[in-house]
């Protein structure tokens, strides 16, 4: 059907640090292992900031996870890239090839501009990919994919919601999946992903990511409301259709048992307060 062409790919990536390139660029002369590299950075980076998270600049994405939307804002499916081998540079093809694939459709994150994007850049700098679709920058300033306000090429949920940076989003996508009553930060949060890594807990990392995806999702369909695309109504019957679609799918990941264990029913306040009201006839 042409209403299930693949219109919007919501994404969200999880990395870590390469400890070769820490140590290499930044402790050359103390022949440190990666796992030291990366310890004594994440020290040295808790002592000056307070936060031990390594700039993208030195990771690698290990864990991309992609729910491709139809133009009618329905899920299709939901995609683990590279799944079970999880490979960095093949992980980071398949991203830009599919998004080739499917004919340049909407790339949807959740701070995405500040971090996912730049990282899956880098990423393709270093693997020796070409994009020259994504890298367009003999078009108008404005048609440029990678021009921040160019939304129909990415649609980072964040930007929307702040304004492009006029306001700070305190409390990122864990307050605005929240807001909506889903479940947001669970058991795992990103600061957790690479000793988690570490430990060689791929799939729960994994399974982190798909739920990050589903918030982002959720989050992106009250966007469409909030900007005339969707009306309340109608995203409120997507929602249960993608409830109803993940029941059907909860034996395939642990991750969507979880998110529904912990989902919630976003409290429609103009129901509730048409249901406190008498209908006007019988109250004459």
């Amino acid at each position: 059907m042409a209403n299930d062409k693949v219109s919007y790919l919501v994404f969200d990536v999880e990395s870590v640090s390469d400890g070769s390139l820490i140590s290499q660029v930044r402790y050359p002369e103390d022949k440190l292992d990666g796992p030291e590299a990366i310890e004594r950075y994440r020290r040295e980076l808790m002592e000056e900031r307070g936060t031990d998270f390594v700039p993208y600049t030195y990771h690698l994405p290990i864990s991309v996870v992609i729910a491709k939307v139809a133009a009618d804002f329905r899920v299709l499916d939901i995609v683990v890239l590279d799944e079970p081998e999880y490979r960095p540079h093949v992980i980071t093809e398949n991203f830009w090839r599919g998004w080739q694939l499917y004919n340049h459709p909407t790339l949807v994150s959740f701070n995405g501009r500040s971090f996912d994007l730049p990282l899956l850049e880098l990423s393709a700098f270093r693997f020796g990919l070409s994009l020259p679709e994504w890298f367009n920058d003999e078009a108008r300033s404005w048609e440029q994919s990678r021009n921040r306000y160019n939304l129909s090429a990415h649609l980072d949920l964040q930007e929307i919601l702040c304004n492009h940076g006029a306001t700070r989003f305190n409390g990122g996508l864990n307050l605005a999946a929240s807001v909506l009553a889903k479940p947001g930060k669970m058991d795992t949060q990103g600061h957790m992903v690479q000793d988690l890594y570490d430990a060689g807990k791929l799939v729960e990392i994994n399974d982190y990511c798909r739920c990050d995806v589903l918030d982002t999702y959720f989050v992106f369909l009250r966007t469409r409301v909030l900007t005339g695309r969707l009306t309340l109504d109608r995203e409120q019957e997507i929602i249960a259709e993608t409830k109803e679609w993940l029941i059907e799918c909860a034996d395939q990941s642990p991750a969507y048992s979880a998110y529904l264990d912990h989902w919630g029913d976003w409290l429609n306040p103009w129901a509730e307060q048409a249901a406190d009201q008498p209908d006007a006839a019988q109250a004459q």
